[in-house]
């Protein structure tokens, strides 16, 4: 099991993860968790603008930040992502967020089959405030049918397969990832206040599997998964406060 790391200043604990983010976050004793949502996603660039200043008018530091939602115009190539994620991670390294080779933001990124975004940016993100939650807030990270450092792509399970049986075999691979990182930080799904799916295929046969585990609240994103070969992803949630923040 991937530690569990301290960000003092920031108000969580961070589940270790791999370079673009880590595995989750949970907060730490006396900080909450709140999510804001943008009304429509803004470029990585306006997006992490918009945070600051959010994050500042509460009176929070940069390093408040703990989880981004992300929405691209559609999935990348391994080679892209991993490009990609350069320029997303040097900026949270810019705002003292990365600790030697450790990213503790949290993170999911999917592509919406329907209206996407121009170029890649933010939908929403979440960040510490203080206050009290019992149990503690946290955000699991978004993941996909790929192993974590495994090959790619020759260990995407049911690899090209969305048959109701190759789906089945990604939903509980996804369903097992998303349980380990909520055991790692400590939490039980049970305390979510928000379940994610993000496929564009009929996983509507999965329901009853998925629900054994995250109960009713699961919310259905028509959206693709970040790179290309992969089919399905979950995240999951456990806030304070949510809040729709208008493009300014």
């Amino acid at each position: 099991m991937h530690p569990l790391r301290p960000l003092a200043d920031g108000g969580y604990d961070f589940l270790e993860g791999v370079f673009p983010y880590s595995q989750g976050v949970i907060a730490r004793a006396g900080f909450a968790i709140e999510r804001a949502r943008f009304q429509r996603p803004l470029p990585l660039a306006q997006g992490f603008a918009a945070i600051e200043a959010h994050l500042a008018s509460l009176g929070r530091p940069r390093t408040a930040l703990c989880a981004a939602e992300l929405r691209s115009p559609k999935p990348f190539s391994f080679e892209g992502f991993r490009e990609f994620n350069r320029g997303y991670v040097a900026v949270l390294d810019e705002w003292g967020l990365v600790r030697g080779d450790l990213n503790p933001v949290a993170r999911s990124n999917v592509a919406p089959e329907v209206s996407p975004p121009a170029e890649p940016g933010f939908h929403a993100f979440s960040y510490t405030v203080p206050g009290a939650s019992a149990p503690p807030c946290f955000v699991v990270a978004g993941s996909g049918e790929w192993p974590e450092g495994g090959r790619f792509p020759e260990d995407v399970v049911a690899r090209g397969d969305v048959s109701p049986a190759g789906l089945r075999r990604k939903a509980q691979f996804v369903l097992e990832v998303m349980q380990a990182r909520l055991s790692g930080l400590g939490a039980r799904w049970s305390e979510a206040s928000a379940t994610q799916i993000y496929t564009v295929h009929d996983f509507h046969a999965l329901i009853a599997d998925i629900a054994a585990r995250a109960g009713a609240g699961v919310e259905w994103n028509y959206c693709r998964p970040p790179i290309e070969g992969i089919d399905f992803e979950m995240d999951l949630r456990r806030v304070a406060a949510e809040r729709l923040l208008e493009a300014s």
